[in-house]
């Protein structure tokens, strides 16, 4: 699967780099490629191309605020979670997207 997601957290600190590696962990051990673009405090970065977008079979939204640039997105299957769930239970939610896409 391919996997492209978009983490932000209240402080723009902490939790939207605790998510974003915790999300790229849980879906490389599942053999998933994924790239997280995060929009934080300092801006954004590792921004999504268009192409990379276009490639993903699902988009993540781990957000816990109102993120920039959503049109990019229009057409893409999506699911919004809080920061905080990719912190605490990413294989999780790795699993969970992988059953509802293999439906």
């Amino acid at each position: 699967m391919n996997i492209v997601a978009v983490a932000a957290c209240t402080s723009g600190i902490a939790h939207t780099y605790i998510a974003k590696e915790k999300l790229i962990r849980a879906a490389e051990e599942r053999g998933h490629r994924i790239k997280v673009e995060t929009q934080g405090t300092i801006g954004t970065e590792d921004e999504l191309t268009m192409d990379e977008i276009k490639e993903a079979d699902i988009v993540i939204f781990a957000i816990d605020i109102a993120i920039t640039g959503t049109e990019r997105f229009e057409g893409k299957k999506t699911i919004k979670v809080p920061t905080n769930i990719c912190v605490k239970a990413p294989k999780q939610l790795i699993e969970k997207i992988e059953t509802e896409l293999n439906k």
